[in-house]
């Protein structure tokens, strides 16, 4: 059986960093406030205006093909995740793929807000296990900054820029992406959503003077959802591959708030030094978030090792994935 093995992965971040005492400057905040509240002490920033998400994309594939030694040119396919596209149109992917020069590569987006990254992998596996494609990169990239409102202090602290990425590839052995699940639900659009800029509400003098360009947050509830949601779809994969939390070595939930992570955790029995956390340094990345931490941690991860990954996000969407490192 052909499995969609991960042969390579990387990770961008911007210099800049935005921590919690330059925040209460600008804001009504501090230190402590945010730390216990969601465990973010700085996040990174892309401040050139003229740069969007495609600039972390691209740095980050280029580091991809460079750590795999790939050509750019043996690409079948690049499916980049994001919220925070370049544009309305072209794809953000569209513009990855041709900067990095990917000229046999196709490319799309997928947004599936903080489960894009679950849900573009999910695609990428399939195209692998079908045979239409043998390699496939899975990017993320994410200028959060660019729909964070830094008059409000409830989501101001939440939010910073990266990108993460990943090659899949064939494999007869048996690991990579083992399995998915991914459910949605339409009633969480009002409670995590940014309300103009589309073509139910275009944007005009009227919706930029009342800041409706900005991601709207309701914490309390978006919190019970997340917690509940990823836990319930952890369970699900692992008893799906008859898994236990003694079983799995390494877990990894979207960074978005640390208190939601260590609550998800533990609720699964798993033991806190397997549970893979940096939001601390870089905030809740949306899609890149995941990726951008099992970078991070790569040196750990060896050859076999069980990873459940789960992320939650707008919509509402989530998901998890059982995946066997290799």
């Amino acid at each position: 059986m052909v499995h969609a093995r991960i042969s390579g992965i990387s990770s961008y971040a911007p210099d800049d960093i935005l921590d919690n005492e330059m925040l209460s400057k600008m804001v009504d905040t501090n230190d402590e406030w945010i730390t216990t509240r969601v465990g973010i002490k700085e996040r990174r920033i892309l401040k050139d205006p003229s740069k969007g998400s495609s600039y972390m994309g691209i740095k980050c594939v280029e580091r991809l093909l460079e750590s795999t030694g790939t050509k750019p040119e043996e690409v079948d396919l690049l499916i980049c995740a994001t919220s925070n596209p370049d544009y309305r149109f072209p794809s953000t992917g569209s513009i990855i793929a041709h900067r990095c020069g990917l000229t046999n590569a196709y490319s799309y987006d997928i947004q599936a807000a903080c489960a894009g990254f679950l849900v573009a992998l999910q695609d990428g596996s399939a195209y692998i296990r079908s045979g239409l494609r043998k390699k496939v990169i899975v990017v993320s990239a994410e200028k959060m900054s660019s729909m964070t409102n830094y008059n409000d202090r409830a989501t101001c602290p939440l939010f910073g820029d990266g990108a993460g990425a990943m090659l899949l590839e064939p494999t007869e052995e048996n690991l990579g992406i083992m399995d998915g699940v991914f459910h949605i639900d339409g009633e969480g659009l009002e409670h995590l959503w940014m309300p103009a800029g589309g073509s139910a509400l275009p944007a005009s003098h009227e919706t930029v003077d009342a800041q409706q360009h900005f991601v709207i947050q309701d914490g309390r509830n978006v919190y019970k959802n997340a917690v509940t949601d990823m836990l319930e779809s952890s369970q699900e994969v692992m008893e799906r591959n008859g898994l236990t939390c003694d079983s799995i070595d390494w877990f990894c939930s979207h960074q978005a708030n640390l208190r939601i992570i260590e609550a998800v955790g533990a609720r699964l029995g798993i033991d806190e030094s397997k549970v893979l956390v940096n939001i601390e340094k870089y905030g809740n990345t949306s899609a890149a978030s995941i990726p951008l931490c099992l970078d991070e941690y790569k040196d750990k991860l060896k050859k076999g090792d069980k990873l459940i990954l789960t992320a939650f996000g707008a919509g509402f969407t989530w998901g998890a994935m059982y995946i066997i490192w290799g």
